[in-house]
């Protein structure tokens, strides 16, 4: 039996994450509502899952897969023209590691949407879009009423739940609070029960190594399939 989170996108919608999958989604394939995220999943290689993936792709243009690098799912593409392929690193975490700053942070609010955006628009954490936030909860750090770090939840499978969106305003770094509120989301998914886990770009040793001082480790390699944003666009 492979492991929940070799396929972490297609498990996460078609369990705890059903309810933000599309509505032209099914047992074949699933698609993320576009404003909540670019995630798009097979069930497996047959033909009928591969129509189900290719129609998902064509009505929601601009999709990116995840699957494992060596696992039977990575080339299972949609027939749409591909944009680009990203080597990843996906990394889980059971305990976190000692010390660390201390920073006042608050829960974020429908309310912080835009500023969510924005800063993630800026900082470029991975993909994020205008009703990703409803998959927190995410807290944030405000200095004058401006949000400048965040960090919350993304994908949920079974006994695992997914790190995302940490990200620190440019001209906020290197006080800590990246750490600080990695250290708080994931203590409280390890205080629920479960195992953090999150992807990271496999060339950022940097970032990589970042979330090791904190507790993470590498578990799989996976590959992130970037659908082109139109039909006819070049691959």
């Amino acid at each position: 039996m492979s492991h929940p989170l070799d396929r972490a996108v297609f498990n996460a919608l078609t369990t705890r994450l059903a309810a933000f999958a599309t509505p032209e989604s099914d047992a074949s394939a699933v698609r993320i509502d576009p404003e909540v995220g670019v995630f798009l999943a097979a069930a497996d290689a047959s033909a009928k899952a591969r129509a189900a993936l290719t129609a998902l792709a064509r009505r929601h243009p601009g999709a990116g897969l995840v699957e494992r690098e060596d696992g039977p799912m990575v080339d299972v593409l949609p027939e749409v023209a591909v944009d680009r392929r990203i080597a990843l690193v996906q990394m889980t975490a059971t305990a976190l590691t000692a010390g660390g700053p201390e920073v006042a942070f608050a829960p974020l609010t429908e309310a912080d949407a835009p500023a969510m955006l924005a800063l993630a628009t800026l900082t470029r954490p991975g993909p994020f879009r205008s009703a990703t936030h409803r998959l927190g909860p995410f807290i944030g750090v405000k200095r004058d009423g401006e949000l400048i770090a965040m960090a919350g939840r993304r994908l949920r499978v079974d006994g695992f739940t997914e790190l995302s969106g940490v990200c620190t305003h440019p001209d906020h770094r290197g006080r800590g609070y990246a750490a600080a509120l990695s250290r708080a989301v994931v203590g409280e998914i390890l205080a629920a029960g479960e195992a953090a886990f999150l992807h990271a770009f496999a060339d950022h040793d940097a970032t990589i190594a970042f979330y090791r001082g904190l507790g993470f480790e590498v578990r799989a390699r996976m590959t992130y399939t970037v659908l082109a944003e139109a039909e006819g666009d070049e691959a």
